[in-house]
């Protein structure tokens, strides 16, 4: 049992927020005993429940809500019944079993991020109570799924946070033998399940690469923070001339030509391996332009304390790569700090192209797509941002 303070806003909980923070509540010698990843009932100051919610002491987000029934069992059956209602969605939207299937509080599993790739899921449980549940979790995915593999990814940020480990692992079936091909947006990406980022590749932006090679038809590209070919291998898709792809890491790049040969289009395609803000001060100084240019950084804005410095990033990045679009191109400016609101960080990104002396029209605004649905009470849900310019 878990019990709010009386200036604690009970409200929001009934209006949907799914977090409670430890000091909202009464933190007593017997809340601090429970173990992390448990299931308790919260309640209100005047004992009236409000939720099922899984605990973690040990966290500052205390209490997640799992169920608005506060007598919810979290069993077999309430997994199944979340994942199906998420698969239905997918289903809905998407021809081929490449998505994100769970985007956790989005799609009311909070702290559990699973992505899907055909046969294979890749399950990130990064929150105490995940963990605890990963067995009637895996269990519950494969029957509603019918796929073959599951695996373990360890590597969220947040799981430290939650006191569990690192370590990754199988969880059914067997893991890849190597990358595996997915197709997006008529382009080819090579997605290495257990040794890439993340879960191998970031589903989160197909829209916005989709609404990209719209633009690249005929065009030269310039992608800066491909990693496994991003935008760049969309652009070539939609009709490029000649893209180049630019990251910091040799065996993403060694990703993206792969997509680029499936694709039939290697000579098409170039990659330079670099720091981003040196490679784009080299490309300035050769006097390079193109007409599409596109920067999708790591967040630079993680949490509230990074905000600041993340903004002038953002700044630095956009200024150095407006510099870098032929007149009348295309800059695309994008970002994933969920620290950093919409309003923040396009005031950051017009900062720097005005830096550069250049003048924009902002065409279009872009979010993450409907495999990552957005918990209206959680703005940490919404956290992608995609700008594009015409300059």
């Amino acid at each position: 049992m878990l019990r709010l303070k009386p200036k604690a806003n009970a409200r929001a909980i009934r209006r949907g927020a799914p977090w409670v923070f430890d000091n909202e509540l009464v933190m007593d010698r017997r809340s601090k005993a429970l173990t992390p990843g448990s299931i308790a009932t919260l309640e209100d100051a005047e004992r009236t429940p409000l939720a099922t919610v899984a605990v973690n002491p040990a966290s500052r987000i205390v209490g997640r809500v799992l169920d608005r029934d506060a007598s919810a069992q979290i069993d077999d059956a309430w997994f199944t019944t979340r994942l199906r209602k998420a698969l239905t969605l997918r289903d809905s939207v998407y021809d081929a079993p490449f998505y994100r299937l769970i985007h956790a509080e989005g799609d009311g599993l909070p702290g559990v991020v699973i992505d899907r790739f055909g046969d294979t899921c890749v399950v990130q449980p990064n929150a105490a109570w995940a963990e605890a549940h990963l067995e009637v979790l895996t269990d519950a995915l494969v029957a509603v799924t019918g796929v073959s593999n599951v695996l373990k990814n360890a590597g969220g940020r947040g799981r430290a946070l939650e006191g569990l480990d690192d370590v990754d692992a199988v969880l059914r079936g067997a893991a890849p033998d190597g990358p595996m091909p997915v197709q997006m947006n008529g382009a080819t990406y090579m997605a290495d399940l257990t040794g890439g980022q993340k879960t191998g590749l970031f589903y989160d932006q197909r829209d916005n690469q989709g609404f990209v090679a719209r633009l690249a038809g005929g065009k030269t590209v310039l992608d800066v923070f491909t990693h496994v070919g991003g935008f760049g291998l969309a652009a070539l898709a939609g009709g490029a001339t000649r893209t180049l792809a630019v990251d910091g890491s040799a065996p993403a790049l060694l990703l993206a030509e792969d997509g680029a040969s499936r694709m039939n289009a290697a000579d098409r395609f170039e990659t330079r391996q670099g720091d981003a803000f040196a490679v784009m001060d080299a490309l300035a100084a050769e006097d390079t332009r193109f007409d599409v240019v596109i920067c999708d950084p790591p967040a630079f804005a993680p949490n509230k304390p990074a905000l600041d410095k993340g903004l002038r990033a953002y700044e630095r990045v956009a200024r150095l790569a407006a510099t870098l679009v032929a007149e009348d191109g295309y800059l695309v400016l994008c970002s994933c700090s969920h620290a950093a609101d919409l309003n923040s960080f396009t005031g950051a990104c017009l900062r720097g192209i005005g830096r550069s002396g250049r003048w924009a029209q902002l065409i279009h605004t872009g979010t993450a797509g409907p495999d990552h649905p957005l918990l209206p009470q959680l703005a940490e849900s919404g956290y992608l941002k995609a700008l594009v310019f015409r300059l």
